[in-house]
């Protein structure tokens, strides 16, 4: 099916956008912040997906490709820097509706602390191996820039909305790499990362996904209260916003 990873894409992004016109939500009204962050993510994402296709830490089956490339890439993959973080960050958004932007969360620093063990204990365990030290690397730095440099009080509810979007992330994930279709959408060397699944999905993309969300979320929120200091009259308290 040439058009699955298409489809998939196309999926995810589909709902998430129509209903950012909802009244109750309106997320369009912050796209001027959404956006840039979006694409700006996507920049090293891009750089660093097309450099590993081309040393064979990864790559993609054909049939399920439109054929269409850039910067090396099926244009599917470049899509989906696009359409998967759009619809992660409206979700982080009616989260953020519902609770509040400094929700507070009594786990957050025990969840820090955990991934930022699990990064050390995954790059240990695959050393030398360029999918997993790349993934562990950056998503360490992230959180250590985050807890020590920044202080984001948006931390812990992006926590809480993470742990609703692996659902979905495992759905998308799976089919891309092989839940479902004969052959995996996106194929991975094993020489390159420490060979634990879960079900087809290498242990590395719960790393490389929260590490992109991180990033997104971070400039979403910066680009966000930049536009509240500039445009005050624009935006009302999360509380006379939305009681979702």
């Amino acid at each position: 099916m040439r058009l699955l990873y298409l489809l998939v894409d196309l999926g995810a992004i589909s709902v998430p956008l129509l209903a950012s016109f909802h009244p109750r939500i309106r997320l369009d009204r912050h796209w001027k912040a959404l956006w840039p962050a979006i694409l700006i993510t996507a920049v090293p994402f891009i750089v660093w997906d097309s450099y590993f296709t081309k040393i064979g830490v990864w790559g993609f089956t054909p049939q399920y490709l439109t054929g269409i490339g850039l910067f090396g890439l099926p244009i599917e993959e470049i899509l989906f820097f696009i359409c998967i973080p759009y619809a992660c960050m409206f979700t982080y958004y009616c989260f953020r509706l519902w609770k509040g932007p400094e929700m507070r969360v009594k786990a957050t620093q025990a969840v820090t602390w955990t991934f930022l063990a699990l990064c050390v204990i995954m790059g240990l365990a695959g050393a030398g191996r360029y999918y997993t030290v790349s993934a562990v690397s950056g998503l360490a730095i992230m959180l250590m820039y985050l807890k020590w440099q920044i202080k984001p009080k948006w931390l812990g509810l992006f926590y809480y909305s993470h742990m609703f979007l692996l659902v979905p992330f495992f759905i998308v994930n799976g089919i891309l790499t092989g839940t479902g279709p004969e052959k995996p959408v996106v194929w991975y060397n094993n020489a390159q990362n420490i060979g634990v699944r879960i079900l087809t999905i290498p242990v590395e993309d719960v790393f490389y996904g929260m590490l992109m969300l991180l990033l997104n979320a971070f400039l979403f929120e910066t680009f966000l209260q930049k536009s509240e200091k500039n445009n005050p009259s624009e935006h009302r308290p999360v509380r006379e916003r939305n009681k979702l």
